[in-house]
C-alpha cells in the first residue's frame, strides 16, 4: 500500500507540475510573440522566425520562474488532495502531513538538480541560438563589444571614421597591452596606438607608456608619451554590464569554466551571483514547496479555493520582492553578491521549517 501511495503522490505531483509549467510556457509564447513581431515588423522576413524565435527563448524563462511554478503546482496538487478527500485517506494509511509534504519536497528538490544538469544546458544553448540569429537582423550593430579567449575587442563609430580596440581584458578599471586602430571612412588606416595599460574607469580613458604610429601620404611616423587619453563611447561598468546576461552559459558551463571566465575579463562577483543562485534553486524549490505545504494541509476541511489563491499570489510577490531586495543590497555592496542569493532561501527556509513543524502536529 505504501508503494501505491508514494506512486500516486509522484506522478500525480510531476503532471500537476507538467500542466502548470504548460500553461506559463503558453502565456510565454503570447506575451514575448508580440515583442518578436513588434522587432521584424519592418524587416523583410517570415512569420516563421518571430515564432521560432519565441519558442526558443521561453523555457529560458521558464526556467527562471521555476520557484513560483513549483509553489503554484504544490498548491494546486494540495488542494485537489484536501478537496477530494484523498488526504484524509492517506492519514489513515499512516501518512502524516510531514511525510505528505516530504515527498513533494524531495521531488522538487530532485527536479531542481536534474533542471541543472539536464534541461539547462538545452536551453542555454537555445538562448545562444536565439541571441546570435537575432542579432543578424540587428541595425544596431555600429558599436561592438566582445570579450573571448584572444581579449577584449571594441569596435566604435567615430565622426570621421571608426575605430578598433584590443587588450588582453578587463581587470579593476585596467586594461592592459592596448591597441587601438583608428580608420577613415574609406578604411585607410590613419594611425595606431600602443599602451601598456589603460584606466577605463570612465569615458576619458587614460593610458600610460604610449606609443603613436601615424600614417600620412605613405609616410609613418612614431612618437613616444608617458600618458595620453582618448574619449571612448565606453567605460568599465558598461563593458562589465555588457556580459552580466549568463543566460547563453548553462550551470555546468560556470562550473567547469570558472577560472576561464575570468581570464577572459568577465566579472568575478557576477560570476559567483549566477553559479550561486543556480546552485540554490534545488533548496529554493524545496523551500517553495514547503511554504505551499504550511498553506494547504493547516486544516482538512473543504473550504474556497479564491482564499488560497489570494493568499498565493501574496506570497509570490512577498517571496520575489525579498529576492530584490536581498540582490539589491549585494549590487550596492552591502554584501556579497553570493551571500545575497541564499539570504532568501536561509531566512525562508528558517521561516517554513517553523509552519511545518506546525502542521505537522494536525
Amino acid at each position: 500500500m505504501n508503494k501505491v501511495l508514494f506512486n500516486y503522490l509522484f506522478n500525480g505531483y510531476l503532471k500537476t507540475i507538467l500542466k502548470v509549467t504548460m500553461i506559463i510556457y503558453c502565456f510565454g509564447i503570447i506575451l514575448n510573440l508580440f515583442e518578436e513581431i513588434e522587432f521584424f515588423k519592418n524587416l523583410n522576413s517570415s512569420i516563421l522566425i518571430p515564432l521560432s524565435l519565441t519558442a526558443l527563448y521561453v523555457p529560458n524563462i521558464i526556467i527562471k520562474l521555476l520557484p513560483f511554478i513549483i509553489f503554484i503546482s504544490s498548491m494546486w496538487f494540495l488542494l485537489n488532495l484536501r478537496n477530494t478527500t484523498d488526504l484524509l485517506t492517506m492519514k489513515v494509511f499512516g501518512y502524516s502531513n510531514f511525510r505528505i509534504f516530504f515527498i513533494l519536497a524531495f521531488i522538487s528538490f530532485m527536479f531542481g538538480w536534474m533542471v541543472l544538469f539536464v534541461i539547462n544546458p538545452i536551453t542555454s544553448t537555445m538562448v545562444k541560438y536565439y541571441e546570435q540569429t537575432k542579432s543578424t537582423f540587428s541595425r544596431d550593430i555600429d558599436h561592438l563589444v566582445s570579450i573571448n579567449k584572444n581579449g577584449l575587442w571594441i569596435k566604435e563609430n567615430m565622426s570621421n571614421g571608426y575605430r578598433i580596440i584590443s587588450a588582453d581584458g578587463t581587470r579593476d578599471d585596467v586594461i592592459k597591452n592596448v591597441t587601438i586602430f583608428n580608420l577613415d571612412k574609406k578604411n585607410n588606416l590613419i594611425n595606431t596606438i600602443y599602451s601598456k595599460k589603460a584606466d577605463i574607469s570612465t569615458n576619458e580613458w587614460s593610458l600610460k607608456d604610449v606609443t603613436i604610429n601615424k600614417f600620412e601620404d605613405g609616410i609613418s611616423s612614431q612618437s613616444y608619451l608617458e600618458e595620453y587619453s582618448i574619449v571612448s563611447k565606453y567605460n568599465y561598468h558598461k563593458i562589465t554590464s555588457l556580459f552580466k546576461n549568463f543566460d547563453t552559459m548553462s550551470f555546468l558551463d560556470l562550473a567547469l569554466n570558472y577560472d576561464d571566465l575570468q581570464k577572459k575579463g568577465y566579472n568575478k562577483s557576477y560570476i559567483n551571483q549566477n553559479l550561486n543562485s543556480m546552485l540554490s534553486m534545488p533548496f529554493f524549490l524545496f523551500i517553495m514547496t514547503a511554504l505551499a505545504s504550511i498553506l494547504t494541509m493547516n486544516t482538512l476541511k473543504k473550504s474556497n479555493n479564491f482564499a488560497f489563491i489570494v493568499a498565493g499570489l501574496i506570497t509570490c510577490v512577498a517571496v520575489y520582492y525579498f529576492k530584490d531586495l536581498s540582490l539589491a543590497l549585494g549590487q550596492s555592496n552591502r554584501i556579497s553578491l553570493s551571500l545575497a542569493v541564499w539570504i532568501p532561501v536561509i531566512a525562508i527556509g528558517l521561516f517554513s521549517s517553523i509552519g511545518v513543524l506546525q502542521i505537522n502536529e494536525k
